[in-house]
């Protein structure tokens, strides 16, 4: 049987999320980089594999799933010796899903308010309303994280999901220890996992990095 396919690339959080997962389930893929910056998901080919020509894109065996979290659960669900990182308990479920609706809706969503402007419509500057947007998303996720991770005292795909936005984002919008310590400490937490630093955290980096420098190039435009 051959390896599932990931249309991906390591900048974007949702593809780093879904790269975790499959680190956790012990799961290889065939990766195809599609570079988003040289608008490689509007090429006829990619529009046809995805109509909505975003990444990450799972090919497995034929079977199409074009978003993130449906990755995620269908890769637990498929590959997973067990349910541990997506629960099959109705409530910690829903735990699970809540976050993962966060992370869309309000983390990821407000982060690439910020990158939309930047690579693409090429603002000099972020709007300071947008880094406050982020800021008061790091005050939600800090308020609700009363437990070791995100959807309760175990591991799931929510914390991969979460992991991968927050971590991107405090590459240019910093949060200290100090404003955010539950943050802080589960990312510390996070950060134990053997293959996190090279899954998520080079990726985080590398994209902030790109942010700081995108936004001095288009200065000098």
């Amino acid at each position: 049987m051959p390896k599932p396919v990931l249309y991906t690339i390591h900048l974007s959080p949702p593809c780093r999320a879904v790269e975790l997962t499959a680190r956790a389930l012990g799961l290889e893929f065939e990766h195809k980089i599609v570079n988003l910056v040289a608008k490689e998901q509007l090429k006829p080919e990619f529009m046809k594999l995805n109509p909505k020509h975003t990444v990450p894109v799972l090919d497995d065996d034929g079977t199409i799933i074009t978003e993130s979290h449906a990755i995620m659960i269908y890769l637990v669900r498929k590959y997973g010796g067990d349910d541990a990182l997506y629960p099959s308990d109705l409530v910690q479920q829903a735990r699970v899903n809540e976050a993962l609706h966060f992370e869309s809706g309000v983390l990821f969503a407000r982060l690439r308010f910020i990158t939309e402007l930047v690579f693409f419509k090429r603002k000099p500057e972020v709007p300071e309303d947008r880094i406050e947007l982020v800021r008061t998303a790091y005050r939600l996720l800090e308020d609700s994280l009363t437990d070791d991770f995100v959807a309760g005292p175990q591991l799931t795909i929510a914390d991969f999901s979460c992991v991968s936005t927050v971590a991107s984002a405090l590459g240019f919008i910093t949060a200290t220890a100090e404003e955010f310590p539950r943050i802080h400490a589960w990312i510390a937490r996070l950060k134990q996992l053997p293959y996190y630093e090279e899954t998520n955290g080079v990726g985080a980096a590398e994209l902030g990095q790109l942010v700081t420098k995108q936004l001095e190039a288009n200065r000098q435009t």
